[in-house]
């Protein structure tokens, strides 16, 4: 008997062994250092999916590479319909290799879905796990040693771009990409109430393997920002304290120490938590240090994932409330911030795990050159600016117009899950019109863009026709704040800004000067009022008063022959 009980013994003991060689990944087969290739990503997933009825992996859009985005969920119940989840759970959806480059998550949720299929990681009661295995896949295709110059391993990765060289973790609002597009149909589909991106981070040196960037809290909202600063994330950095894994928030300084201070990370919609935040989800980038062991970096991104998990989970009632809370303070009327800076004037204490920094003469160069002291390290009080104030407020208005014939703006919009309702005939309505006054233009190309900044507009109120198959806008959905972002065109990310309406920046028809010469005098003749104005801008701008063309422009642009296209934004809002 006792034979039989031991032979069962050591066959049980086989049997768990070839599992864990069978469900070790290439990070862990390796020597520390190494990370997965894309096709052996998708083949490991696909292996968990096969064994394990909680898992599944579905095929989704397409991405520049010509590669479709994959979609791994965990559901301990093994259902994998969103439309029911949603109603009882919550879902957190983790994104990887958006920077192909900086593969750490790649690695980390490979190890994570294991174990969560294993029973290794006790499983949730009330969160569904998503995971996009690779979003780069253009990028994670182009794999090479050498291009992130300054980063400790692993061995062999991706690059930065993807198949197009866009940068990702740029495109979210503009949507050049295939990437993205299908990124948004995952987000609208999975509706994720946490979001985590990882990610590995560059600039200075510091004894922190993970920092983090949380979604700026007044940008998301009141309510979910609260919680998120003093409920979410403290419990978060005290959890993987206990790790003994110490954490800071992004050190976002490039030109200077950090012992000098520095500011939370404003995500605008550009970057992915910017953007999920736009449809009230907690967002997280988990950004390694580039400098520490790449298996130390694994590491702490398991580690992440893991207390996000557990503490989603445990508190799983009180997010979707506040989400649903926070969606709710967003009226028409009132105020919106589409333009923010750092409040110096609010400083919180923060102890700091840093290195003494210096300078030397430059042994490649002429010059100065920083660098860190990893014999001696501090620890001490610096600056940390965590507040953002309003510089730029608009009242949200209770819908937009726009014509039918920016289809390109209403396919985002229709594609983000915006109701955009068609005019149903022709009809006259009071709109606010806005009129672009100056913007500024970089001379050189950002992700394919020369994209505007210190966008300014004058506001009008008037009677406009509009036709039938028009649309309108209204702002009382779940997409508010994207709404507010994209068509407000001071926003830092609106589509104006974005170059989405140039078209009107440009005069379409002009003038000969000699033909109008006459044309002129006789408006001048025939307008006193005109005349004056005119007279009075000579005498108080003296660069005018010597400008003749410039004269006649400007009474060219007084008059019914100037086109009404140029420069008016064709976006309206209705306010009453």
């Amino acid at each position: 008997m006792r034979f039989f009980t031991s032979l069962l013994l050591l066959c049980s003991l086989t049997i768990l062994a070839q599992n864990q060689t069978k469900y070790d990944t290439y990070f862990e087969k390796g020597n520390g250092n190494q990370s997965a290739t894309y096709q052996e990503t998708i083949a490991y997933f696909q292996v968990l999916a096969n064994d394990f009825k909680t898992i599944q992996m579905k095929t989704m859009g397409l991405t520049d590479s010509g590669e479709p985005l994959h979609l791994v969920t965990f559901n301990p119940d093994a259902t994998f319909d969103f439309e029911a989840i949603q109603k009882n759970k919550v879902v957190v959806l983790i994104n990887n290799g958006i920077h192909a480059g900086e593969p750490d998550g790649i690695d980390a949720s490979m190890q994570f879905f294991r174990d969560l299929a294993l029973g290794k990681i006790k499983a949730p009661k009330n969160t569904v796990i998503v995971c996009i295995p690779v979003y780069n896949i253009g990028g994670a295709l182009n794999r090479n040693s050498s291009t992130r110059a300054n980063q400790n391993g692993p061995e062999e990765y991706g690059f930065r771009g993807n198949a197009r060289n866009y940068d990702l973790n740029r495109d979210c609002i503009k949507s050049d990409t295939r990437n993205t597009k299908s990124f948004v149909e995952i987000f609208h589909l999975t509706n994720p109430d946490v979001f985590v991106d990882n990610h590995v981070s560059n600039g200075s040196d510091y004894q922190y393997k993970l920092t983090y960037i949380m979604t700026e809290p007044n940008k998301l909202g009141t309510v979910l920002g609260s919680y998120l600063k003093t409920e979410m994330m403290p419990s978060l950095v005290s959890d993987l304290k206990k790790k003994k894994i110490e954490t800071t928030p992004y050190v976002n300084t490039f030109h200077e120490t950090p012992d000098q201070g520095f500011a939370q990370f404003m995500d605008s919609p550009r970057y992915t938590t910017g953007y999920t935040s736009l449809f009230n989800s907690i967002g997280f980038v988990v950004e390694t240090h580039m400098l520490k062991k790449y298996s130390d970096r694994v590491k702490v991104t398991y580690e992440f994932m893991k207390s996000t998990l557990e503490f989603t989970d445990s508190n799983a009632f009180a997010i979707k409330q506040k989400r649903k809370e926070n969606e709710a303070q967003f009226q028409p009327n009132q105020s919106y911030t589409l333009q923010w800076e750092v409040d110096k004037s609010v400083q919180e204490p923060f102890t700091f795990l840093g290195y003494e920094a210096g300078y030397k003469k430059s042994d490649a160069t002429t010059g100065q050159r920083l660098y860190y002291d990893r014999t001696k390290p501090f620890k001490k009080e610096v600056p940390f600016f965590s507040q953002y104030k309003s510089v730029k407020d608009v009242k949200i208005p209770k819908a937009y117009v726009i014509p039918r014939g920016f289809w390109h703006v209403i396919d985002l919009l229709k594609s983000n899950g915006i109701d955009c309702q068609t005019i149903q005939k022709d009809t006259l309505i009071e709109v606010e019109s806005y009129r672009i006054v100056d913007y500024k233009t970089p001379t050189s190309a950002y992700e394919g863009h020369y994209n505007h900044r210190n966008t300014v507009v004058k506001t009008t109120t008037k009677k406009l026709a509009f036709a039938k198959g028009d649309y309108i806008i209204p702002t009382q959905q779940k997409g508010i704040k994207y709404i507010l972002e994209t068509l407000e065109p001071e926003a830092v990310d609106s589509f104006f800004n974005w170059n989405f309406f140039d078209p009107i920046l440009q005069q379409k028809e002009g003038y000969s000067d000699y033909v109008f010469e006459d044309t002129a005098a006789q408006l001048l003749n025939d307008n006193p009022k005109l005349k004056s104005e005119l007279e009075a801008k000579k005498q108080t701008e003296p660069d005018f008063l010597n400008n003749p063309k410039a004269q006649l422009d400007w009474v060219y642009k007084q008059s019914a022959f100037y086109e009404k296209a140029h420069l008016q934004y064709p976006v309206y809002r209705i306010t009453n």
